[in-house]
Parts: C-alpha cells; sequence; structure tokens
C-alpha cells in the first residue's frame, strides 16, 4: 500500500470538514453543507471552488420549485485524496489504522 500522502488543499480546516461531510454521502445539497459548517455562502463557494479546481468536488445543479439549488459530490479523485490525507494525518498523530 502507498504511504499516505499530506494533501494542503484538504487539510484548511473548512474543506477538511466539507471532505468529512461530503466523504460518506453521495452528494449534499450547498445550503445543507452551508448551515454544517455555519459559514456564510461566499466562504462556502469559495472553498467549493478550491476543492473543484484540485478535481476534488463536482457539482449538479437543477431547480426545485422554481428555485435554482446545487448539489456538490466528492469525486473518486477526492474521495482518494481524502483518505489519503486522513491516514497520514493518523500515522502523524501515532494512530495504527487496523485496516491496513
Amino acid at each position: 500500500m502507498a504511504r499516505p500522502q499530506f494533501d494542503t488543499v484538504i487539510h484548511a480546516p473548512n474543506r477538511l470538514r466539507i471532505c468529512a461531510f461530503l466523504s460518506p454521502v453521495q452528494e449534499a445539497e450547498f445550503q445543507v453543507l452551508r448551515d454544517e459548517l455555519n459559514v456564510s455562502d461566499s466562504v462556502l463557494s469559495k472553498h467549493l471552488k478550491q476543492l473543484e479546481d484540485a478535481g476534488y468536488v463536482k457539482f449538479r445543479k437543477g431547480a426545485i420549485d422554481g428555485r435554482q439549488r446545487m448539489w456538490a459530490t466528492l469525486t473518486k479523485l477526492g474521495r482518494r485524496a481524502f483518505a489519503s490525507h486522513v491516514g497520514e494525518l493518523k500515522r502523524l498523530a501515532g494512530i495504527v489504522d487496523n485496516e491496513s
């Protein structure tokens, strides 16, 4: 197994929380992420854009009751990068993963 990698894109606290929230789900609506992180729309948009630029997040847009909505999904690359980053944090903290 390859050594886990520390990822500076993911490591920023809000981006780490976004990845952690998206990791166990298929997708999450923008407003749900915003409320979970307790940040403004603009702060969330900025962090999502950085994750998108890295190829870690993609978006789906649609309308519900005539209102435009957006859902975020962690890509396969994003899931691998997040898992690797968490693995490196565990390694740095001296925590042994039983699945390794």
